[in-house]
C-alpha cells in the first residue's frame, strides 16, 4: 500500500525585495496642519524559481494626500520565498495567491508603517486585508464575459 506524500509549505526566507519613499513638498510639507487623506493599493504577483520552491512579492502603495498635494508616497514590495511539495498542481495558485500574500502583509504593513515613521510622519497603521476575497474578485475578472445572445 503506498501512501501518499505528505503535503509541505514552508518559509525559506522573507525579504524586503524593494522599498521607496518620496516626500515631494518637503520641507514645506511638514507645515501643514491638514489631515492627508490616505489611500492603500496592493498588488501580489508570484512564480516559480525552482522546483518546489516559489517567490511571491506583495507589494503595498501609500500615498497621502492633503488636498491636491502629495504629503508621501511609500512603496514597498515584500517578498518570500516559499517551498510548496506535494501539493496538486491546481492548488499551487491559490497558495501563491492567498496564503503567501497572508504570511507577507504584517511584514510590509511593519515597513510601510516604520519607513513612513522615520520620515517624519505619524506612522499608517495598515488594517486586516481579507487576500481570499481579492484572489476570488481577481479569478472572476479574468472570466470571460457570458455572451449574450443577439436577437
Amino acid at each position: 500500500m503506498s501512501e501518499t506524500p505528505q503535503a509541505v509549505f514552508s518559509i525559506e526566507k522573507i525579504y524586503v525585495k524593494d522599498l521607496s519613499l518620496e516626500i515631494p513638498h518637503a520641507p514645506g510639507i511638514f507645515l501643514e496642519r491638514s489631515q492627508p487623506e490616505i489611500e492603500v493599493q496592493l498588488h501580489s504577483e508570484g512564480g516559480q524559481l525552482d522546483e518546489d520552491v516559489y517567490q511571491v512579492t506583495l507589494t503595498v502603495t501609500v500615498t497621502a494626500k492633503a488636498g491636491d498635494k502629495t504629503v508621501f508616497l511609500a512603496e514597498a514590495g515584500q517578498a518570500g520565498i516559499f517551498q510548496i511539495r506535494n501539493v496538486p498542481a491546481g492548488d499551487i495558485e491559490a497558495i501563491l495567491g492567498i496564503a503567501c500574500p497572508n504570511i507577507l502583509f504584517p511584514y510590509a504593513r511593519e515597513t510601510i508603517s516604520d519607513t513612513v515613521n522615520r520620515a517624519g510622519f505619524p506612522p499608517v497603521l495598515l488594517a486586516p486585508v481579507n487576500f481570499e476575497a481579492l484572489y476570488q474578485q481577481r479569478l472572476q475578472a479574468q472570466q470571460p464575459a457570458a455572451e449574450i445572445p443577439v436577437q
